[in-house]
């Protein structure tokens, strides 16, 4: 179904993009000849057709998976490095701190996906395509972070945030911050 849905949402953006980038120029240019090309025509029905798959698995989708399983998110780093949101860890002392460290990421879905996300606003529903960006971005910039702490030596991550903004349009920033420190044995 999944893959229905991505050569649904690939026809949507090759209508779309042929429709917009040649279509209308070649409108311009032979307004007065009301025939449409063979290609103008494949592009309409492209654009139209991938909109209706993508509705259509979607709407299947839904009705076949209401109550759906959480995936698991993606595996972070099989680092030492102890990740806390608090500032003590019961049982070992801080001995050193090293400073503030952060990973950082920008992530976005294409058109394809945004599409996708849209129809599910109107059914209603989990927005899974943005579920899973969020979920690869919050590991990404994680893993970033865990990787700038093991250089700097640190048994741990203390205080760890994160903060997300949008960009612009469905891209997503995605900022993991915490201090790196040393712990007693």
């Amino acid at each position: 179904m999944k893959t229905l849905r991505h050569i649904g949402s690939l026809a949507f953006v090759l209508g779309l993009f042929t429709a917009v980038f040649a279509g209308i120029p070649w409108y311009v240019i032979v307004a007065d000849d009301p025939v449409l090309p063979w290609w103008l025509r494949i592009a309409v029905f492209g654009l139209l057709g991938g909109i209706l798959v993508v509705l259509v698995t979607v709407a299947l989708e839904q009705r076949k998976f209401k109550t759906s399983a959480e995936a698991p998110l993606p595996t972070e780093s099989d680092s030492k490095v102890l990740l806390l949101n608090s500032t003590e860890l019961p049982g070992r002392e801080i001995t050193e701190v090293l400073g503030l460290i952060q990973g950082h990421t920008v992530f976005a879905i294409w058109l394809g996906k945004d599409l996708s996300a849209i129809v599910r606003l109107i059914l209603g529903g989990e927005l899974t395509e943005y579920t899973e960006m969020m979920g690869r971005a919050r590991a990404t910039a994680t893993n970033r972070m865990i990787a700038q702490a093991g250089e700097m030596g640190a048994d741990a991550i203390i205080n760890v945030r994160y903060m997300t903004t949008s960009v612009v349009g469905s891209a997503a920033e995605l900022l993991a911050y915490g201090t790196a420190v040393k712990l007693s044995e």
